[in-house]
């Protein structure tokens, strides 16, 4: 597997990536967040653009090993961050079923700490489920840890009220940190 900078031409593929990933919410009862819609192009575009927009490669399909074509070559998950309040703020990181629980989400948290420390930021912070097995609790276990209210920056406070506004708080959610 590799990481690498998205390519103009793989942010389709990206928001297929974030519809595939986001399919196991409507298990939980979460149709609404299972439905949502990806970012839209100009987003991913300009995360893009500013050398934030990641991709895992190389965790092609079982049984593709060996096989002629670029199917290694396809994004199996992305990572989308920006800076934010002396920290890296994870927007996004969606890893596609067929690799999921193989590391790859982990491996793009550790490639975004690695720029994140090139770059003189002292943490990774995210906004996540509380209760979801994926997100939370699968968070703790990488070393993030929840902030409480009073300790939100006001960068992490103003996207916690775009959550909000996006309707996103009718589940229980919070931020995380990971001091790099």
């Amino acid at each position: 597997m590799r990481i690498r900078l998205a390519t103009r031409a793989e942010l389709p593929a990206l928001q297929d990536i974030e519809r595939a990933a986001g399919a196991p919410f409507r298990d939980l009862g979460m149709p609404e967040i299972a439905d949502d819609e990806p970012p839209a192009l100009d987003e991913l575009e300009r995360y893009r653009r500013a050398g934030r927009c990641w991709v895992a490669v190389g965790e092609g399909d079982e049984g593709d090993e060996g096989d002629e074509g670029d199917e290694g070559d396809l994004p199996a998950a992305y990572l989308l961050a920006e800076p934010v309040d002396g920290a890296l703020h994870i927007e996004q990181v969606s890893v596609h079923p067929r690799a999921a629980r193989r590391g790859v989400g982990r491996a793009l948290l550790a490639h975004a700490a690695d720029r994140a420390r090139e770059e003189g930021l002292t943490a990774l912070t995210l906004t996540t489920f509380t209760d979801v097995p994926w997100n939370a609790p699968y968070y703790a276990r990488l070393g993030f840890r929840p902030l409480p209210e009073a300790d939100l920056t006001p960068g992490l406070r103003a996207i916690r009220a775009t959550e909000a506004a996006h309707g996103l708080d009718r589940w229980p959610r919070l931020c995380m940190r990971a001091p790099l």
